[in-house]
């Protein structure tokens, strides 16, 4: 239960440092973490875990924040707002793969100790690194789409929650789809690929259950800077 009982506390914590740089900086701040949270998200899913009696990886809460964040963008500012983030979020994904894949083809020096570490971490398979480009921009893209449609079919503030899970479920079906779909089908045999879809979507289906109140939260917020 340790770690499920972790998995909980860092939801909370993540969430909670959303409401927090958007409290105090406002659109900014949100547009900040939208490119923070791709590069942590990626930097977490190298470690695996087991949660739930499932075997998973870590990064799932940090990049459900980011769907978080254009559905706050969404209600609060509007769909060009959220999409530019959605484009923020794809272009700091794309920079920190190229930058990162130059900077491991240095040469080490012979007391260099963090080459293992970084190829561990950053030499990503091909497939993998288009996986994740793709789902990130697919994904998010829809989210922002669905959010609007949703809100022009539930507009009430009451209905909120139906505008935040049903674009988000949606949404995060289809990235697990597409990232599962590019990075492991044909690699792993049809059965484990299916396993691994269904738990990677029903973690990422509990998280944006978890993120609902926070939503609320955020439409309720006045931030202290204002562009």
């Amino acid at each position: 239960m340790f770690n499920e009982i972790l998995g909980l506390f860092s939801a909370i914590v993540t969430f909670s440092l959303v409401l927090l740089i958007y409290r105090f900086f406002g659109r900014s701040g949100l547009f900040v973490w939208i490119g923070f949270s791709t590069v942590v998200a990626n930097l977490q899913v190298v470690k695996t875990v087991e949660l739930l009696g499932m075997t998973a990886t870590l990064g799932n809460v940090m990049y459900g924040t980011a769907f978080l964040v254009t559905d706050i963008l969404s209600e609060k500012y509007g769909k060009k707002e959220a999409q530019k983030a959605v484009w923020l979020g794809f272009f700091t994904l794309i920079s920190l793969t190229i930058v990162m894949q130059i900077a491991l083809l240095f040469k080490p020096h012979a007391s260099d100790f963090a080459q293992p570490a970084l190829e561990t971490i950053f030499g990503l398979l091909p497939r993998i690194a288009v996986g994740s480009l793709l789902a990130f921009l697919i994904s998010q893209s829809l989210d922002v789409h669905l959010f609007h449609w949703f809100k022009k079919k539930f507009p009430r503030d009451s209905q909120l929650w139906i505008r935040n899970n049903g674009s988000t479920m949606i949404s995060q079906l289809i990235d697990t789809l597409v990232f599962t779909s590019i990075a492991f089908l044909g690699v792993f045999p049809l059965h484990d690929w299916i396993q691994i879809f269904i738990t990677t979507y029903v973690l990422k289906w509990i998280v944006a259950m978890l993120d609902t109140p926070f939503v609320y939260f955020a439409k309720k917020i006045s931030p202290k800077y204002t562009e």
